[in-house]
């Protein structure tokens, strides 16, 4: 991997190791070796967020369908539990399916509004495949060697949805660096 430099090309290597074996992020999560490491998911630019809202709308509609038509087996014997029993069992289902679309909503706008503030650090980032840090050459705007993990809780932190980490990511229970965003604080 090569940046323009005043002089032309100028290649960029890793300021913890040395080595030159470095792309940018963008194609070490791509690239050879990338799945075997999982550097697609250790290198996350944001949360995969797609139709989650809708599938859970869809699921919530066939739960709420299931309640009535157990409240209309009711009707026909004459079976008040059923009626009165499906019917608030639709009402809550039709109500939690609201407040779990409206999350999704919400994580999905998260998402939105956090992207340009995650590209920002992402775009300019680079991979070691050597040492397997990442950094950016100019240390702008973030400086230092990160680990994959803490590259992302990074990113993820300063967009704005590090709360959509899944469970079980490794993200989670890392620290990222004080004094690692050039001129400022981590946001808290």
């Amino acid at each position: 991997m090569s940046t323009t430099g005043a002089r032309g090309p100028v290649a960029v290597r890793c300021p913890g190791c040395g080595g030159a074996d470095v792309a940018a992020v963008r194609d070490a999560a791509d690239g050879g070796g990338a799945a075997r490491k999982e550097l697609a998911a250790r290198l996350a630019k944001g949360p995969a967020k797609s139709g989650d809202g809708l599938l859970h709308f869809a699921e919530g509609m066939v739960l709420v369908a299931l309640s009535l038509a157990w409240a209309w087996m009711g009707t026909d014997p004459e079976k008040p539990l059923y009626v009165w029993g499906g019917i608030a069992l639709a009402v809550l289902l039709f109500i939690g399916t609201l407040a779990v679309v409206r999350g999704d909503g919400r994580e999905k706008a998260a998402e939105r509004a956090g992207a340009p503030r995650a590209a920002m650090l992402w775009d300019p980032a680079h991979y070691c495949r050597g040492c397997e840090s990442v950094f950016c050459p100019q240390g702008e705007p973030w400086q230092g060697l990160l680990t994959p993990e803490q590259f992302k809780r990074l990113v993820w932190d300063e967009a704005g949805y590090a709360d959509q980490l899944p469970p079980g990511d490794r993200a989670k229970d890392v620290d990222v660096p004080p004094g690692t965003l050039v001129g400022r604080p981590l946001r808290g």
